[in-house]
């Protein structure tokens, strides 16, 4: 059998499950990797990663099951859960410290998106929006404060596979019926305040953010958790998922 860890090598070096092997699931080499570690598709296959509520060992065991690998099982519990039973762990290498985040930083209008979801009793549909600009201002790694604008005439429907059907989606979305782009072509969301919270781990959310949200002229507060984290010195990643259901 073997035990394979879905984490990145630098998380791998740092503790994993004494005698597992490493392959990180969100590597595009992730298939190449395992079938280089376990040629045997029947071969038993535990997969493990930090542990819940994180789904990079539940990721591991979906493509490993879609390769044709017939014996896997995802130990969900994680490394936490085999800590937490004082099970031995094995550390290769300390893990690097994080790059301390600081400054104003602009954001990527290229790289970053709006994924939009709308649903009624009949029918679903999921898109995309686009970000104008906008700023974060980041004090010793807290979220302080933050705006962005919100280009509403890029609105684009990414389910509906018909072009016809596509376009009259988005033409009714535009009219007044929705968001009235014609006369609001822009919607901003600006912080009002940004929580920490505390003893967050890695890769979910550290920030409870509130803010108010301009659309159709009209502004609502909102509040949603958010994760705040460095790519590198210079850059940073901010996800975030709100719900009003």
């Amino acid at each position: 059998m073997n035990l394979l860890t879905a984490s990145q090598l630098r998380d791998y070096a740092a503790r994993h499950i004494a005698g597992s092997v490493n392959a990180c699931s969100y590597e595009t080499a992730f298939q190449i990797k395992v079938q280089e570690l376990s040629p045997d598709s029947a071969r038993a296959i535990v997969v493990y990663g930090e542990g819940s509520p994180s789904l990079d060992s539940a990721d591991a065991a979906e493509k490993l099951i879609n390769a044709g690998y017939s014996n896997v099982s995802d130990f969900r519990g994680g490394l936490r859960e085999w800590e937490s039973a004082g099970l031995p762990v094995e550390s290769h290498a300390p893990l690097p410290a994080a790059p301390i985040i600081d400054g104003t930083f602009k954001i990527d209008t290229i790289a970053s998106v709006i994924r939009w979801t709308g649903q009624n009793l009949f029918n679903h549909h999921d898109g995309t929006l686009q970000i104008a600009d906008g700023i974060l201002q980041i004090t010793q790694g807290a979220l302080r404060s933050g705006e962005f604008t919100i280009d509403m005439n890029s609105i684009a429907c990414s389910d509906l596979k018909d072009s016809t059907w596509n376009a009259m989606l988005i033409e009714h979305l535009r009219t007044a019926d929705f968001f009235q782009v014609q006369e609001h072509p822009t919607a901003r969301f600006v912080i009002s305040s940004a929580t920490p919270i505390p003893n967050a781990s890695d890769g979910v959310p550290n920030h409870q953010v509130a803010g108010n949200l301009t659309l159709r002229g009209v502004t609502k507060a909102l509040t949603f958790p958010a994760v705040i984290a460095a790519a590198d010195a210079d850059h940073i990643t901010a996800p975030a998922d709100y719900s009003p259901f």
